[in-house]
């Protein structure tokens, strides 16, 4: 009997002190995402996004394999550049040529010849099992994508991103309901879209055609807007609060919250970090015992619900998300940006 007593003692410390490594993980990773949105810490995306999945496997995260896989990755960018034609003449061709070979790396079937034998390189590929993390958060991390090869919407525009930063150049992630893209600018063309999970370079008729683009998420850059540094590591952040409520399902919100508060002040028009504080707030007055206090609180939680409404957040079902992703492909032809096509596959 005094045995077991020990030794549920021990499994009990033991847990403790598990859950306060994890819990100090997620404490840094909030630090390091706080650090770049007030310029206290080098901007890097990638050291962004591999914080947060560290910090939800708890350590976890094999940091040399998958730096390895990056730099493999960016080699093979920077090896494209030199080997191929890119039919583009204006002056920021420098910057389009990058941009083209993390496409083609992301997306392209590349012929890869090692010591006169060709090898044919398989590129990443969309996996439509549990595309919003539901039954695995793993299967959203850029971690999962470098291991299987296979990814979502949230995974293959943040390699694709990552790519290009490791390049020196920039990639704007912007977002849709339910979903990420890349936009870019270039002379020729203006702004443009980059379809990661279809390889396809769709016009904003496409996005408009899921039926949840309002006009007001457009004009208040709620949805289809390239997000600046700080918009995209607001991104990011949320993505902490999500692994976070994940890995504590019964935390008491705080730690929300403040990812909540940072993401918005960098990103005020974020419907995500907007939804998350608004449902916090509600459960809060939920608790509340004192019924007039409740009562105004509830008021002011109706007005920031008709806030987020106003500025043009709509949700969408999962099950018309799917449909609206495939019909990228199925209505190719409709949609597709043929201009943008030849110069990136060349």
């Amino acid at each position: 009997m005094k045995r077991l007593i020990v030794l549920f003692i021990y499994f009990i410390y033991t847990f403790s002190v598990f859950a306060q490594s994890q819990d100090k993980l997620y404490q840094e990773s909030f630090e390091t995402l706080q650090g770049m949105l007030s310029n206290e810490r080098k901007y890097s995306f990638k050291t962004a996004v591999f914080s947060v999945e560290n910090a939800y496997l708890n350590g976890g995260l094999d940091m040399a394999y998958l730096s390895k896989e990056i730099a493999l990755l960016t080699n093979m960018c920077r090896s494209l550049i030199e080997n191929r034609f890119l039919a583009y003449v204006e002056n920021d061709k420098k910057d389009v040529n990058k941009w083209a070979s993390a496409y083609q790396v992301m997306c392209d079937s590349i012929p890869i010849i090692i010591e006169d034998k060709q090898y044919k390189y398989v590129p990443f590929g969309y996996d439509f099992k549990d595309v919003f993390g539901n039954d695995s958060l793993e299967n959203m991390f850029v971690s999962k994508l470098l291991h299987t090869r296979k990814g979502n919407c949230h995974s293959l525009p943040y390699l694709y991103k990552i790519l290009c930063e490791e390049q020196g150049t920039t990639a704007h992630l912007a977002l849709a309901p339910n979903h990420i893209y890349i936009k870019h600018q270039n002379k020729r063309n203006g702004w443009y879209n980059t379809e990661l999970t279809s390889g396809i370079f769709p016009n904003d008729a496409w996005l408009m055609a899921s039926g949840f683009v309002h006009i007001d998420a457009i004009k208040n850059g709620v949805y289809m807007k390239a997000l600046n540094t700080n918009e995209t590591i607001a991104l990011v952040m949320m993505d902490l609060a999500n692994a976070y409520q994940r890995t504590y399902p019964e935390n008491d919100g705080t730690f929300l919250l403040k990812c909540a508060d940072t993401a918005i002040k960098a990103y005020p028009n974020f419907a995500t970090a907007l939804i998350l504080k608004a449902e916090l707030n509600k459960k809060r007055i939920e608790q509340e015992t004192d019924m007039e206090k409740a009562k105004v609180a509830f008021k002011q939680l109706e007005k920031v619900y008709a806030h987020i409404h106003e500025i043009g957040y709509r949700f969408m079902p999962e099950e018309m998300y799917i449909n609206w992703l495939v019909s990228l492909k199925t209505e190719r032809d409709k949609y597709e940006n043929k201009k943008l096509s030849t110069f990136n596959k060349q």
